[in-house]
């Protein structure tokens, strides 16, 4: 070797030695995360599907990683519209993660649907583990006049656009199963947006509105309280903790079908190693008894599903929500 080529050696070297240790403090922050709190973002407030699947997991996350794992509502509306964008805007680096609802897919289209700008893509997220699976029921006050859904029906086709129903907002979980119900039914039903599926439960129960799609495990205290009733069930077959709850498919109702699941994402670009620690983590945390026992009781038991499996689903359940959804069109 000459001299020349001796001096631009020696002068590549702090450079080479500089990327090298890029690259190894890459390495080392990935293979020691978590190493400060991780927010889990649910975009609704608390009291709903998407708020009971984090809170409990969000506890047994932080026993198994040992750094605080915070559940932070993101309640800005919009069906959660707003906290899943916040989410996908996230740096993907493990510290900001999402418990969501099968809404994902369908808020963008609803933005398409509008000619509205698309607040986040679901190409933007990574399926990281389904948590929960529940198939809607449909409430209404104790103290409503409906008993059946067949009731229910006939006072609506008597009275158009009158009875009213909450939501968790336009184009979210809850709206999408009460209007594919409404056109299937033939019927017109008004539609009370709020911030999300707890307000909407309120609603309920305070009779500002008259009717609410909703999780078993959200309905389920407010039955027992006698608060409560339901009247059909939006899954393809009865249900353990509601065994006397006819379907709508066994009322007749064909095309009726909807489930409310919720599932933890992250960003599409977050690194394998901490998605691979994540994964685990997640596996190990729907098996605690504290997990079980809470979503037992709730009457919503553990539908866990690993990223593979779980990809998949969330492709198959969002093409049908897709097509639900511009089968519906625009709707207020």
């Amino acid at each position: 070797m000459n001299r020349r080529d001796i001096l631009k050696a020696a002068a590549a070297w702090p450079l080479a030695q500089g990327a090298l240790s890029s690259l190894d403090m890459a390495a080392l922050a990935q293979s020691a995360w978590p190493a400060r709190t991780v927010t889990m973002i649910v975009p609704f407030p608390a009291g709903g599907q998407a708020d009971l699947a984090a809170r409990p997991v969000a506890l047994a996350l932080e026993r198994i990683l040992g750094k605080p794992v915070v559940v932070d509502n993101r309640a800005g509306g919009a069906g959660g519209s707003v906290g899943n964008a916040q989410a996908a805007r996230a740096e993907p680096d493990g510290y900001t993660l999402l418990m969501t609802l099968s809404s994902l897919a369908v808020l963008p289209e609803a933005d398409r649907l509008f000619e509205r700008p698309v607040a986040y893509e679901v190409s933007q997220f990574a399926p990281v583990a389904r948590v929960l699976a529940d198939p809607t029921l449909l409430a209404v006050p104790a103290s409503a006049p409906w008993k059946t859904l067949q009731d229910f029906v006939d006072d609506a086709k008597k009275r158009p656009g009158e009875i009213t129903y909450g939501s968790s907002g336009p184009y979210g979980t809850l709206h999408v199963a009460m209007e594919m119900f409404a056109a299937n039914a033939g019927i017109k039903l008004l539609h009370v947006p709020f911030r999300g599926a707890g307000p909407a439960l309120t609603g309920v129960l305070s009779g500002t509105v008259q009717a609410l799609a909703s999780a078993p495990g959200v309905l389920r205290p407010q039955v027992d309280d006698g608060k409560i009733r339901v009247l059909a069930n939006w899954g393809a077959q009865r249900i353990p903790s509601f065994p006397d709850l006819p379907t709508f498919k066994e009322l007749g109702y064909k095309d009726v079908e909807f489930y409310i699941w919720a599932g933890l994402f992250a960003q599409k670009a977050l690194p394998e190693p901490i998605m691979t620690r994540l994964r685990a983590a997640m596996a190990d945390a729907v098996k605690t008894p504290e997990v079980t026992r809470t979503f037992e009781t709730a009457g919503s038991p553990v539908a866990y599903l690993d990223a593979p499996e779980f990809t998949k689903f969330v492709e198959a359940d969002s093409a049908r929500l897709i097509a639900a959804v511009k089968k519906i069109g625009k709707v207020e």
